[in-house]
């Protein structure tokens, strides 16, 4: 007699438990008796004509996909839902039939989801990577793939125990789903890495959103109290700057984590700062950002296919190298600028968008929003205006809802195309 303490197993329904007892029942028949009686039983209640034959492979098919939705799902799957997906997908199913949709549906999503994280897996990264591929091939546009690995969380995995690195493993997955755009997919592909895929995305946004991740993992660590500084590292990689295909991209995308890696934590081991982009003052005078930098000459089209000519493995090294180089140009040390308010975080520039922001309280004037940062934005105005210390603007930043805030004008500085760049930041 169980304990009343044991919770009592749950009760299958009629057809279900029908069917578990009709598979043990059948294991002990031979061959033949096995496949005629297979042959009427899906008869009636499939009205399929079946070979007795067929039959047999139908049911013994049923049986293997049981056994790999339990192993996929975690727990007992029954026959029925099953047969439906063998029968579904060999085509038998003349009349749409839904038995257990729900279910079935949930077992797709445990094939592609890491059940540790809640992040989709390998498996599901490959599919899509490829997708992401041809649309931006199909539009023109880029693609950014960030690969990323803990620094230090075995350590963490030898120190407090693998339960203890699990919560870190759920923290990375918490900031992936925090940091990314709803555009954005995050995978968990490995032990300890992960991959992002972002459309539309170039080199300096990527990167840009690569930093933003580290910020936030560290936060989100801090509850956890570890002794072992874990940190999340990245690698970047640019479609079509880079290279064009998939494998090609992740590779190099590797190659920057672990050059990036080793370098950041060697300068680390020997007492010195991260390599990262230099301090600077939130609301000071930006040096040109990416977006206003020239742009690389493009490959010569050709006039006989339209189309720019293939690269080759050693084009695609040297784009790598190219890009490698922009990156490290990011994250070089510049010599120290003293401005009057302490950058906390890069700045996102604006430049080739519709960001604009109405001035005063009865926006009256309008500016053009350059660049954006936690600190504060730079704004462009037309003409010299004398703006007050504590100035109201309603920003309006696309992907953002409008935003209200307190500008504090901080510089001002006239552009060589005669208009006027005004740095402020934000006040409470």
């Amino acid at each position: 007699m169980p304990s009343p303490a044991t919770p009592a197993p749950a009760r299958l329904p009629v057809e279900d438990s029908y069917l578990e007892l009709l598979a043990d029942t059948l294991e002990s028949l031979d061959l033949p008796a096995r496949s005629q009686f297979l042959q009427r039983y899906l008869r009636t209640t499939t009205h399929l004509e079946l070979h007795e034959a067929q039959a047999v492979h139908v049911w013994d098919e049923m049986l293997a996909r049981r056994r790999e939705f339990t192993d996929q799902a975690g727990r007992p799957v029954s026959l029925k839902t099953a047969l439906m997906d063998v029968l579904a997908t060999q085509g038998l199913l003349r009349v749409p039939v839904i038995i257990e949709y729900d279910e079935l549906k949930k077992i797709q999503l445990n094939a592609v989801t890491d059940p540790l994280t809640g992040l989709y897996n390998r498996r599901l990264f490959d599919e899509s990577f490829e997708k992401e591929l041809n649309r931006a091939r199909r539009y023109g546009q880029p693609l950014g793939l960030v690969i990323l690995d803990l620094h230090r969380f075995k350590e963490v995995n030898d120190k407090y125990g693998h339960p203890r690195g699990d919560d870190v493993l759920r923290a990375a997955a918490a900031t992936l789903k925090k940091a990314l755009r709803t555009s954005d997919s995050a995978f968990r592909i490995g032990g300890d890495e992960f991959a992002l895929l972002l459309p539309q995305t170039d080199a300096p946004q990527a990167l840009a959103l690569s930093r933003r991740v580290e910020t936030v993992f560290a936060e989100m660590l801090q509850p956890l109290q570890f002794a072992v500084s874990v940190t999340m590292d990245h690698g970047v990689a640019i479609f079509p700057q880079d290279a064009e295909q998939a494998d090609q991209l992740i590779r190099i995308a590797d190659e920057r984590l672990y050059r990036l890696k080793h370098a950041n934590h060697r300068t680390a081991a020997n007492g010195t700062a991260r390599a990262e982009a230099p301090p600077a003052a939130e609301a000071g005078p930006a040096a040109p950002s990416p977006a206003e930098r020239p742009a690389p000459t493009l490959p010569p089209i050709s006039i006989e296919t339209r189309r720019p000519p293939e690269k080759t493995e050693t084009t695609i090294q040297a784009a790598a190298s190219a890009t490698s180089a922009a990156i490290s140009a990011e994250l070089t040390p510049a010599p120290p600028r003293a401005f009057p308010v302490q950058r906390k975080a890069e700045r996102v520039s604006m430049t080739g968008t519709n960001a604009y922001a109405v001035l005063g309280e009865q926006g009256a004037k309008r500016a053009r929003v350059l660049d954006l940062g936690f600190g504060g934005v730079a704004i462009e105005l037309d003409s010299p205006e004398d703006l007050p210390d504590n100035l109201l603007a309603v920003l309006h930043v696309p992907i953002l809802p409008p935003v209200r805030v307190n500008l504090k004008p901080v510089w001002k500085q006239q552009t060589t195309q005669g208009s006027f760049r005004v740095g402020c930041a934000f006040v409470s």
